[in-house]
Formats: structure tokens, C-alpha cells, sequence
């Protein structure tokens, strides 16, 4: 008998010539952004995730997440902005660092991702998650659950969104095929689309989308979960400054109906109106002087 080994992808090269992998076991899986390889580093089972080219992402609405994304570096702006060939360059490293500034300071905060190790030449390494034998975790879409698991995991993934937006990260892309089931419960996966809360209008949309989509998963399971108000009452803990990571949430939400001031309303348009007449009196007194 003998071992046969697989050949070290061109990508992960220049990781194995400076010692950071050590061999390629297997291919993960081949995405519409990235191949995920199964690495050995030193005694340690990892997987390292290769980014795709621009050219040959498939991944759509790129520019709705990328909103929020700009540096202080102003040069680098305008040339992503024109497109460059230092543009682009710049472009697909923060496409990069996005998904590994994510995981770091989502990992901080304990929500269940994977724990990042770094990323080189555009490959980001992080842990493999496996199940209780020990053997890759499989993706929610793959397995059946329980409607008592479900119940508790949807509660479990709701926690762990609204412990990411108290730190100003919303996933963007979440649903069953973005999250693996280990034996302690659900991980969330696949971040390089996620969005900076504080700067990007699409925030809240996306929030809701993200909510909906694991709601309409667990739900085929726990019906009595299609009710559920998570979405609006996590977004108005937001709001009002008060999301922590240990917020508890119930599920519930009751909209706060304001009535509107009509007297205030009007007083408004009257101060409007005056303004707007006084500066007309003042370009006449301007054009009679001429």
C-alpha cells in the first residue's frame, strides 16, 4: 500500500516554502468566492481558504457590501474608486481582510465562528470544524433536526447575530448553507461579504435578510418559530444603543406608535416659509442697490 498525496495548489505554495502549512490533505470544497482545502499544519488539522480572483467570483451585489469599506488612505480610495490596476489590487485585499477582520473580532466577542489563525498571500487559514467523530461538519442544508433542536439552535443563532451587530458586524449572506452543525451546536461560516453596520444604509435590510433566511430554515422544523419578531427587536436594541453581547433576547417586539405633532408640524413649515421670504426680500433689497 502506498499513500497518495495531493498536489500542493499554486496558492498555497508560497505557505508551505515558508512553513505555515505543511500538506494539502484534501480539497473542502469549491464556492462561488473561494476553495477550502484541508491542511495540516504541524500536528494541527486545519483548513485554508483560497480566494478566488475577481474575475472568477460569481458572487453578485458586490458593491451593496462593500459600502462602508473605505480606509483613511486617500489615495488608495481614488484609485479603487478609478479602477486601476493598484485600484483593483487594493480592492481585492479589503474583499480579503474583511472576512479576517470579521472572524478576529467576532471571535473576541464569542460568537461561534470559526477561530482564525491569519492570512497570507491571500489564503486565510482558520480552524476545520468537525463534528463529535472528529470528521468535517455538515452544512445545516444537509441534516434533519429535531423540533426541539431546532427551537434551541434558532435561539442560538439569533444570540449569536445579535452579539455580532453589538460589535457592528452583520453576516449579509447568512442562511442554512453558511452555517455547519459541530456537536455543540451551530458556527457560523463564509464572511467576506460582511458589513459594517455604522456605514452602510443596506444594514438594516440585511439584518432582516439574514434573520428571515435561518428563520425559514428552523421553521420547517418548529413552525411556531415563523412568528418570531427577532429581526426588529435586535435592530431597535441597536438603535437605541443598547446591544450588548449578552443581551437577552425574547423573540418579541411591540412597535412603538408615535403620534405625530400636527401644531409643531405647522409651526415648521410657517418658520420655513418665512425664512424663505425674508431671504427673498434680501436678494430684491441686493438687486435695487444695482
Amino acid at each position: 500500500m502506498y499513500k497518495v498525496r495531493m498536489k500542493m495548489p499554486k496558492r498555497i505554495k508560497p505557505l508551505y516554502e515558508d512553513g505555515i502549512v505543511d500538506e494539502v490533505l484534501s480539497q473542502l470544497m469549491s464556492g462561488k468566492e473561494a476553495t477550502v482545502y484541508v491542511v495540516r499544519c504541524g500536528l494541527d488539522i486545519r483548513c485554508a481558504k483560497v480566494y478566488k480572483e475577481a474575475s472568477k467570483r460569481s458572487f453578485k451585489k458586490a458593491v451593496e457590501y462593500q459600502e462602508g469599506r473605505r480606509g483613511r488612505n486617500s489615495r488608495r480610495n481614488r484609485a479603487m474608486e478609478n479602477k486601476s490596476s493598484f485600484g483593483r489590487k487594493q480592492q481585492e485585499e479589503a474583499w480579503q481582510n474583511a472576512e479576517v477582520d470579521a472572524l478576529f473580532r467576532l471571535s473576541n466577542a464569542g460568537v461561534c465562528v470559526p477561530e482564525p489563525y491569519g492570512c497570507f498571500e491571500g489564503v486565510l487559514v482558520m480552524q476545520l470544524i468537525t463534528d463529535a467523530n472528529g470528521d468535517v461538519a455538515p452544512r445545516l442544508n444537509d441534516i434533519v433536526l429535531s423540533e426541539a433542536q431546532a427551537i434551541h439552535d434558532h435561539a442560538v443563532i439569533m444570540h449569536n447575530v445579535a452579539r455580532m451587530l453589538s460589535v457592528g458586524v452583520i453576516h449579509g449572506d447568512l442562511s442554512e448553507f453558511n452555517v455547519l452543525q459541530d456537536e455543540f451546536g451551530p458556527v457560523i461560516i463564509d464572511l467576506p461579504q460582511a458589513v459594517d453596520a455604522s456605514g452602510n444604509n443596506n444594514a438594516k435590510k440585511m439584518l432582516e435578510r439574514d434573520v428571515q433566511n435561518m428563520t425559514n430554515y428552523y421553521s420547517q422544523f418548529a413552525p411556531q418559530l415563523k412568528t418570531s419578531q427577532y429581526a426588529q427587536e435586535i435592530w431597535d436594541l441597536y438603535e437605541k444603543g443598547e446591544l450588548k453581547t449578552d443581551t437577552i433576547l425574547t423573540g418579541r417586539f411591540k412597535q412603538v406608535e408615535k403620534t405625530a405633532d400636527v401644531d409643531e408640524v405647522l409651526l415648521q413649515i410657517k418658520d420655513a416659509f418665512d425664512e424663505e421670504q425674508a431671504r427673498k426680500e434680501r436678494m430684491k433689497d441686493i438687486g435695487d442697490e444695482f
